[in-house]
């Protein structure tokens, strides 16, 4: 059967299959097959409109309306009575710590220090009551021998779309054309087809997953437009197909447009006219009125082909009958920031409502004594602590647009040695809807805590074996910045989204970062992982080949292959192969516009589409790269080798598929870059793999080496081909004494980013003298590729051991670790490329977790209920005989002893600990049966 053909029968099945079950206890994971239907073609979430989405003040967002780009946050904030009050602001360190969350989001708490460490504090956590309401449950505990009177304050404000990324309280002010009756306004983005003459390296990868072409400012109609230099060049075109439903006499094509002041262009309009017309700029958006004559209802298309000239935006055009053209008109939205504040249906009870949202939001809380007050100004930073104690004003004016309502609960004494519990709800709906439900709010201590408590009944169970005891709390700190590192609104192929970041700071898409999310997610729901891979992925044929933001590490290839290996659902592999060829076919450099195969020497360089190879910014061959502006001619090895990397894990899913014809053509290119590599890249000297210079007839000529002619790639992407399987056995040798000695990349704290040996080594860098996660993921997989179990074991152990120190320290989930100093640095509560720390506690400490390498795939496996025993079957890749057999990882129950048996043959494991083991598999079978079963008790 063809292959579309199948994947086709695949997807029908979807809408006939029953629910599947998933197991989180244990790796007998299915994925319910609706799931694919339902997230298919989305990039979005699909979490509740209650989350943690803020992007200014930690607490509970809703989103109104998805498609409008607002977000309503309700930050909930304590203090000191008439002493100090902190405010809770995501963008930097403020005191407070992501500290328990479900994977749905029905529950989430956060740590609010007020005298560390945790002397005083309050613990604010939000549960979710139904579709319309969440519980507020504030915490507060005094550990200290004296009293203590505090106060919380809840802060209300409606947010609004921003311009672009890292612009969070920036608007953006969309304008909306007002036409009349029977009219049809058509978007600039609302094309059939846009093509620029001159071919761009994005063209089939639009940055941030926008369209070809698409612009975002404030006055276009929707915010977007076309541009980006559209029409500067001759042969630039767009096409736009519409409806015209009766007949106009005396038609006008009226086109809105912007050019700079004196810019012309000229374009003909072809299809619906046959016509040349000059268009002149005033440096503002204007209209084009172009005569058109009489026009029959029906359909119709409509080319704009550019002629020459300076770039022109395009807001969209409209037709209509003469006599109404004068009736056209663009507003410009204007953003309300101040709520109408209505007293709610009981006392200690508010409601908000906002202009730009039909929501109504009421707040009702049971502290008794309260004052509510006002705050005008784009944030709080500075006016609040100035102003929190003036106990004379209700409103506090401060520079920039914007509004806060705050309800000031005051004072909540709390004894020594105890602590008192504040409860409040949120609600929206309708003006009639809020007040009924503040009238039947059942504010009793004995329901809201049972709200509570069935809430957060359903956090993930992270339990582990005994040897793992000590690591439980820094693990679940990870969990719960992981899954509350979510932002909304992001804005992505012409829709809000809500989305996981790597931290607060990022507001934005970032695909290797959020590749890693879903690889520590997966650990927690295997849903939010799907759904992590799913935003970055699109539809074959779409105009992006992936979804691109950042640095060009193809990390969803890998986290398909997790996925694969934790449900082996048949629905799953058919629908995203086609999505993850489409990505490896952009990444390989055949597909569309992809410049990354540029070179005559047939290794691939991302440098067109960011300055980040490897996500490691001041990697020294990288930074050498930029300074000497050098990245039209160099190809770092991590391109290559991921390549080669994901190539195998694309023929492994082809295979399962039964796609021969593909499975050659991975093949070939695994061929083809393993050689490149040899041919140019191995420096016998330094013992590493070298960024390979080109000159302008990008032949290569030699390796990139600093001014003493030492190989400026002294790290880890200097050995990344043992991460492919590139190297050959007296290269994997070298590599190997390279990344395990202490004077080179093996640093007492991990793998070193660089050389501590290299000449270019620093001790104040960002990657250059410090140890991240992520890139010891790759290689601790690779270890276990090469049968390296007991240094894999070592280099996991290394980094949960670092891990669970700082954070027991500090409470902190920091991007890295300064190898001077062991301490965590960055940002501190980051997500995605730490989360490597949650599979390495799942895969040596979490009963019921099979890990493997790359080069496995796994057929099916099935645990014990109690997690006492396991059989698997597994096919294995192999290194291309540079190793005889590789390693496994296996957690079971630790009560049990074990006997372990491959294709019926007994092996002999390294036993760990109590339950964990270290599993060496021969490679002369290429599929077997794995069987490990309970022998006795200890």
């Amino acid at each position: 059967m063809h292959a579309m053909a199948k994947i086709k029968l695949a997807l029908g099945c979807l809408l006939i299959m029953n629910l599947c079950s998933m197991q989180t206890q244990g790796q007998n994971t299915t994925l319910d097959p609706l799931w694919i239907d339902q997230i298919a073609n989305q990039h979005n979430m699909s979490l509740p409109d209650w989350g943690p989405y803020t992007k200014r003040y930690i607490g509970i967002s809703h989103i109104p309306s998805e498609k409008e780009g607002l977000r309503f946050d309700l930050s909930v904030f304590p203090g000191i009575y008439r002493g100090k009050t902190t405010l809770p602001n995501v963008m930097f360190e403020s005191g407070f710590h992501p500290w328990q969350a479900t994977p749905d989001l029905s529950y989430f708490s956060f740590r609010h220090e007020l005298e560390w460490k945790d002397r005083v504090y309050a613990d604010i956590s939000y549960s979710s009551i139904d579709s319309q309401a969440r519980l507020i449950r504030a915490e507060l505990v005094n550990n200290t021998d004296l009293p203590q009177s505090l106060v919380l304050h809840f802060m209300a404000n409606m947010n609004f779309p921003p311009i672009r990324e890292y612009a969070a309280n920036e608007p953006i002010y969309p304008a909306e054309a007002i036409l009349p009756s029977g009219a049809i306004w058509t978007d600039a983005l609302d094309y059939v087809d846009v093509s620029f003459a001159k071919i761009q390296p994005g063209d089939d990868l639009v940055y941030d997953g926008k369209m070809r072409g698409e612009i975002r400012a404030s006055e276009l109609v929707n915010g977007s437009g076309l541009g980006r230099g559209f029409g500067s060049t001759a042969g630039d075109n767009v096409t736009y197909k519409f409806k015209i439903d009766k007949d106009i006499s005396e038609a006008y094509l009226l086109i809105r447009y912007r050019l700079g002041k004196g810019n012309e262009t000229v374009l003909k309009l072809s299809g619906l006219t046959d016509l040349t017309e000059r268009f002149t700029g005033n440096g503002n958006l204007q209209i084009k009125k172009i005569a058109l004559g009489t026009i029959s209802k029906g359909q119709y298309n409509l080319t704009l082909t550019a002629q020459g000239g300076k770039g022109i935006d395009l807001d969209g055009f409209t037709i209509i009958p003469q006599t109404k053209v004068e009736q056209v008109s663009f507003k410009t939205r204007q953003w309300d920031y101040k709520p109408e504040i209505i007293k709610g249906s009981r006392s200690n009870s508010v409601i908000l409502k906002y202009k730009d949202s039909d929501a109504y939001y009421g707040i009702i809380w049971e502290a008794k004594q309260y004052q509510i007050r006002q705050f005008f100004g784009k944030d709080l930073d500075l006016i609040f602590p100035a102003k929190v104690h003036n106990h004379v004003n209700n409103r506090f004016d401060s520079e920039g647009l914007g509004h806060f309502t705050n309800i000031y609960l005051r004072p909540l004494t709390v004894e020594p040695q105890s602590k008192k519990v504040v409860y409040a709800r949120v609600v929206t709906g309708t003006l009639p809807e809020v007040q009924q439900r503040i009238t039947d709010a059942d504010m009793t201590e004995q329901t809201c805590q049972s709200i509570y408590d069935s809430n957060r009944n359903k956090l993930p169970e992270m339990k582990p074996v005994p040897a793992g005891d000590k690591l439980l709390f820094s693990q679940e700190r990870m969990a719960a910045t992981i899954l509350t590192n979510v932002v909304y609104p992001v804005y992505t192929q012409k829709s809000y989204i809500k989305h996981y970041a790597p931290g607060r700071w990022w507001d934005c898409l970032y695909t290797w970062d959020s590749g890693f999310i879903g690889l520590g997610i997966a650990e927690l729901d295997i849903r939010q992982a799907l759904e992590c891979l799913n935003a970055y992925v699109t539809r074959p044929g779409s105009q992006s080949a992936f979804i691109h933001h950042g640095s060009m590490v193809p990390v969803q290839h890998y986290l398909f292959l997790e996925i694969w290996n934790r449900t082996q659902s048949q629905e799953y592999l058919a629908f995203y192969y086609p999505r993850l060829r489409q990505y490896y076919e952009f990444f390989i450099g055949r597909l569309g516009s992809s410049t990354m195969d540029k070179f005559n020497s047939g290794l691939l360089s991302s440098f067109d589409y960011f300055y980040n190879s490897g996500g490691w910014d001041d990697y020294p061959a990288q930074k050498h790269t930029h300074n000497k502006r050098l990245g039209g001619k160099v190809s770092p090895v991590v391109n290559s080798a991921h390549a080669i990397a994901i190539a195998r894990i694309m023929s492994m899913a082809a295979e399962a598929l039964g796609e021969t014809q593909d499975i050659s053509i991975y093949q070939q290119d695994i061929t083809r870059l393993t050689q490149s590599l040899q041919k140019f890249s191995w420096d016998q000297d330094s013992g590493y793999f070298g960024y390979v210079v080109h000159n302008d007839k990008k032949e290569p000529v030699g390796i990139l080496r600093d001014d003493n002619g030492i190989n400026y790639n002294m790290g880890l992407d200097g050995i990344y081909p043992l991460v492919a399987g590139a190297g050959t056995k007296e290269q994997n040798k070298a590599m190997l004494e390279k990344l395990k000695s202490p004077s080179n990349i093996w640093s007492s704290v991990g793998l070193s980013a660089v050389d501590q040996s290299a000449p270019y080594y620093r001790n104040d860098g960002y990657w250059n003298g410090t140890v991240w996660m992520p890139h010891q993921w790759f290689f601790w997989k690779a270890l276990l590729d090469l049968g390296e179990g007991e240094f894999a074991w070592e280099v996991a152990r290394r980094a949960l051991d670092l891990w669970q120190k700082e954070v027991d320290a500090t409470y902190n989930c920091n991007e890295h670790f300064i190898i001077e100093t062991g301490r965590g640095a960055g940002w501190h509560q980051f997500g995605a490329l730490s989360s490597p720390v949650l599979k390495w506690y799942a895969a040596y400490f979490r009963p019921g977790t099979l890990t493997t390498g790359f080069n496995a795939w796994l057929i099916r496996k099935d645990f014990a209920q109690d997690n006492s025993s396991l059989e698997a079957e597994i096919k294995l890749y192999g290194q291309d005989g540079n190793t005889d057999h590789c390693s496994m990882v296996l957690c079971l129950n630790p009560a049990y002893n074990y006997v372990v048996h491959w294709n019926g043959t007994e092996i002999e494991p390294r036993i760990i600990d109590n339950g964990i083991m270290d599993i060496s598999i021969p490679l002369h079978d290429s599929t077997g049966i794995l069987s490990v079963k309970k022998n006795g008790r200890h």
